[in-house]
């Protein structure tokens, strides 16, 4: 059985840095794009950063120069280091692997995790 557990969200202040991590379990995700998405009270879920299997990745513009997505494939994870976290960061975090698509779209993430809430305040 597939799991995605993330980790290391919390509540923090503006200006301070944040990394959370997402295990994964019951298969290999090497080969596959893993992401970090996010959702804040209100609004839609919405893509923060995304790595592929090559280690190529991609940004929101909102997190560009702030946030930075890593794996380690040995250890099935990937990270997002948060820094200069702003206020209009608060929101659930959730990772999320594709199998089916390099350049994956939401709805074509196979696998999700639980969420973890990150909490900026000013």
């Amino acid at each position: 059985q597939v799991q995605l557990v993330e980790s290391g969200g919390g509540l923090v202040q503006a200006g301070d840095s944040l990394r959370l991590s997402c295990v994964a379990s019951g298969r290999s995700f090497s080969s596959y794009t893993m992401a970090w998405y996010r959702q804040a009270p209100g609004k839609q879920r919405e893509l923060v950063a995304a790595i592929t299997s090559g280690g190529s990745t991609n940004y929101a513009d909102s997190v560009k120069g702030r946030f930075t997505i890593s794996r380690d494939n040995a250890k099935n994870t990937v990270y997002l280091q948060m820094n200069s976290l702003k206020p209009e960061d608060t929101a659930v975090y959730y990772c999320a692997v594709s199998i089916r698509a390099t350049r994956a779209k939401e709805y074509e993430y196979d696998y999700w995790g639980q969420g973890t809430q990150v909490t900026v305040s000013s």
